[in-house]
């Protein structure tokens, strides 16, 4: 099998562990990463870049001087795409990963967001014209902010966020609750997420920065 050189794209996909790993670069820095991930046995890796016949100039080959043509991308070879086999269960893809200082999300629980939100010095009042209450949406942000920075999740199912922070967010519980998330989430302040028996809620980007 002919070794890789020049620019290229190695890829792993595992859905059931919900693992999606791309990385593009130099053949030898690409090689190096996998290396170190431990995902030398798994996944495949192509060329996008024809390497240039002159090692002393560019590895990618471009048009005339007229700028005519762009980068030329070859045509697929199948020749030099590398056949990975293994057998199920060889990849502790989590494993690696935590050797290299990668932590999984996981789910809060509702004592742990308590505590931790007990902890957090009372928020300046939310601010803007389409505030409808300033305390319990600034409250709200902090809960979010929570469960994103120290837990890496997106979003909090709604029974957590009630039974976690109802008495931060105006008492507010059940079809009220809901009414009010909903309300956030038409002002794009907040994203929706279905699944399940319930919805879960998580912050927009820019509410959450701001």
């Amino acid at each position: 099998m002919h070794e890789l050189r020049g620019y290229v794209r190695y890829r792993f996909r595992s859905p059931e562990d919900e693992v999606d790993i791309t990385l593009e670069g130099d053949s030898q820095w690409v090689s190096a990463k996998v290396s170190e991930l431990g995902l030398n046995k798994v996944g495949w890796t192509m060329p996008l870049a024809v390497e240039s016949q002159s090692r002393g100039s560019s590895s990618l080959l471009f048009g005339n001087k007229n700028g005519d043509q762009g980068p030329q991308i070859p045509a697929p070879d199948p020749s030099r795409i590398p056949i990975i086999r293994r057998s199920i269960g060889d990849l502790n893809i989590h494993a690696a990963l935590a050797e290299k200082g990668v932590e999984q999300s996981r789910r809060p629980d509702v004592d742990e967001l308590r505590d931790l939100l007990e902890q957090v010095e009372e928020p300046f009042p939310a601010q803007g014209p389409l505030v409808i209450d300033p305390m319990s949406e600034a409250w709200l942000k902090e809960l979010m902010r929570i469960a994103v920075r120290q837990f890496g999740v997106t979003a909090l199912a709604f029974e957590t966020i009630e039974l976690a922070a109802s008495d931060y967010l105006g008492d507010r519980q059940d079809s009220e609750l809901e009414a009010w998330l909903e309300s956030l989430f038409r002002m794009g302040k907040l994203v929706k997420v279905h699944g399940g028996e319930t919805d879960g809620w998580g912050p927009a980007p820019r509410w959450l920065a701001s």
